[in-house]
């Protein structure tokens, strides 16, 4: 246990977290998606939906300021304008824990390649269909860094 930070996210999530850098992209998916097959690095969060990964990885991630959309969902009937439930839910998680950025619904032929592409993939147990998010890592800079006790 570490204070301060979601248990949910372990020492795999956490060192993929880490070692990912500015640009990179870390795609959650939902218990349907094929992620061992199309995983760079997969790791495995059976038995978490979507929005307590989204949750807690959005607690810690910071996201890029360089794009207009650093986090990406699928559409629902690969058709942008519409939205089902698990999407106005991660629009919503999205708004409440990371009001700054834009969330942008992609189709299957856009989303897919840049599912496959990405740096690793969390494989969620989260049943709705269409239930994919990617995430864009951006930087913190020296104004961003808590202030450490000197020693």
């Amino acid at each position: 246990m570490l204070i301060g930070l979601p248990a949910l996210l372990g020492p795999e999530m956490l060192f993929t977290l880490r070692a990912m850098g500015h640009g990179d992209e870390i795609a959650l998916v939902d218990a349907n998606y094929p992620a061992l097959s199309h995983a760079q690095r997969l790791i495995r969060a059976d038995g978490h939906g979507m929005i307590a990964v989204l949750s807690a990885i959005l607690a810690v991630l910071p996201l890029d300021r360089d794009v207009p959309a650093p986090i990406l969902r699928a559409a629902l009937n690969n058709d942008p304008a519409q939205a089902g439930d698990i999407h106005h839910r991660i629009d919503a998680t999205c708004a409440d824990l990371a009001p700054d950025h834009a969330v942008a619904p992609l189709e299957g032929a856009a989303l897919y390649p840049r599912i496959r592409a990405a740096h690793a993939i969390i494989a969620t147990g989260e049943p709705e269909l269409y239930g994919n998010v990617i995430l864009r890592k951006g930087v913190i800079g020296p104004q961003d860094r808590p202030v450490s006790p000197r020693r």
